[in-house]
């Protein structure tokens, strides 16, 4: 049986697809129908018969959700199993959902950190600061930058997951698969961690100490002029140290900065990793923060 081989013209087809993996988003399989539309060009040319065709297009329509930008080296590989499968090999429907899923999850976590939270804010600030001076140049920047660079990743990530994917079809298992899981998994945590002081905010209001200053060392708004000088001068003498109240008041919030900054949200982070471990609904837990946040700000604990 002679061969069947996957273009370029075919895998670029599938990449320009790939583009539209959250146009049919839902609730119960999510990025399934954005998932199954991206494989048909490479199921019309891998199988010849309507038969192969839907029941290829069927376990493409099984569960998948990651980041729609590194789904691409998840779709690369997909595409060579399918292949191997289309020219006799032994993979099975489990094995090409099981390399799905066990590479989606990793993935997920290294996409928002990279795009929405570093590759998007820089273009942002770049083409915001043309665009303030009126430069058109600015929104047309960030138009034309953030496209070639996510098409770019994607293009390239897709061609190695494509090459790589007879070496993972031949150690399921264990090995190159589980190395891209394990260190796409490390790469995802870390920088998740160093985002959670960003992501996460929590404030104690209680008032630990409050102390009187010196005459000096506030700002007497009393004695400043009025109007516009009274203003430059306050800002003039804030900039030289002095406070803007005469009593320096101490919150819990305050010493537990002073001893480790972000301390409470990686505590309330480690606590809803925990429950989640224990197999506590995300719902539940979501709720039980609404809750707990409502009546401490009540009884002016936050």
């Amino acid at each position: 049986m002679a061969q069947v081989k996957l273009s370029k013209k075919d895998r670029v087809s599938v990449w320009w697809r790939s583009t539209f993996l959250q146009g049919s988003w839902n609730y119960e399989r999510m990025q399934n129908g954005g998932w199954a539309y991206t494989m048909i060009p490479a199921i019309k040319k891998l199988y010849k018969t309507k038969e192969d065709r839907a029941a290829a297009l069927k376990r493409h329509l099984e569960f998948f959700n990651t980041h729609p930008y590194v789904a691409s080296p998840i779709i690369g590989v997909t595409l060579a199993l399918e292949e191997e499968r289309a020219n006799g090999a032994p993979v099975d429907d489990i094995a090409i959902q099981g390399v799905k899923v066990g590479m989606m999850g990793p993935l997920a976590g290294i996409g928002d950190p990279a795009f929405w939270f570093t590759v998007k804010p820089i273009l942002g600030a770049l083409a915001a600061s043309l665009a303030m001076t009126g430069n058109i140049l600015g929104p047309i920047l960030y138009f034309v930058a953030w496209n070639i660079i996510r098409m770019a990743f994607m293009w390239s990530t897709q061609e190695f997951g494509y090459k790589a994917g007879s070496k993972i079809t031949d150690d399921l298992s264990g090995g190159v698969l589980q190395d891209i899981t394990k260190g796409a998994s490390i790469l995802g945590m870390f920088i998740l961690g160093a985002l959670v002081n960003r992501w996460v905010s929590v404030k104690f209001t209680p008032i630990v100490s409050t102390v009187k200053l010196d005459k000096g060392a506030y700002i007497d708004w009393n004695n400043l002029p009025a109007g516009a000088q009274g203003v430059k001068e306050a800002l003039q003498q804030q900039a030289s140290g002095l406070a803007l109240d005469a009593h320096k008041v101490t919150t819990l919030q305050n010493n537990l900065d002073s001893l480790i900054p972000g301390l409470a949200a990686l505590g309330l982070t480690l606590l809803c990793m925990w429950l989640l471990k224990k197999k506590v609904s995300p719902i539940v837990i979501i709720l039980g923060l609404f809750v707990v946040g409502i009546v401490l700000h009540l009884i002016n604990l936050m």
